[in-house]
């Protein structure tokens, strides 16, 4: 009869386990991979099609000049959105081991970061704007030069761009 009881017990724990080592196995490899699209992307080269480095992967910020640089450039461009306007616009993308960027991305949310449209010219123009931005210095793995990926995001107060993070 204990055994009876055991193994009874033992079966919704084998399938639970069962069940998490299946819902994991349909997620990437890393959280946020961004997945090329030709449309968008234009002729974009990755240097491996496999691996990019993530953010987080202690390569810090891969620039030439700094962040200042960017804050810098940014101020003399004065964008400017509704003085109602407040939250966050992150454009993540890919620096090759070139130090070439593409395949970028932004996602826009408010304050109380919900997902929310800022003015179209705006957005464009800090797309362009990261687009444009020279210097991103390709980093090494084991000696060799690696693809990987970096971030900004805008933080918008009262229309203007107040703030560059990370």
């Amino acid at each position: 009869m204990k055994n009876l009881i055991f193994i009874l017990l033992l079966i919704p724990l084998s399938i639970s386990c069962q069940t998490e080592k299946n819902a994991t196995s349909k997620y990437p490899a890393h959280v946020g991979n961004i997945e090329f699209d030709a449309k968008l992307d234009g002729k974009f080269k990755k240097c491996s099609q496999e691996t990019s480095y993530q953010y987080y992967n202690d390569n810090g910020f891969q620039i030439d000049g700094e962040k200042i640089k960017i804050i810098n450039e940014l101020q003399k461009l004065n964008f400017t959105e509704d003085k109602k306007s407040n939250g966050y616009i992150t454009i993540r993308f890919v620096v090759n081991c070139e130090g070439k960027s593409g395949i970028f991305r932004m996602q826009q949310m408010d304050s109380e970061y919900k997902a929310y449209d800022f003015n179209e010219e705006l957005s464009n123009q800090l797309l362009n704007f990261t687009k444009n931005l020279k210097g991103w210095m390709p980093i090494k793995i084991n000696g060799e030069k690696a693809d990987h990926y970096q971030y900004l995001t805008y933080k918008i107060e009262h229309g203007k761009v107040s703030e560059i993070l990370p």
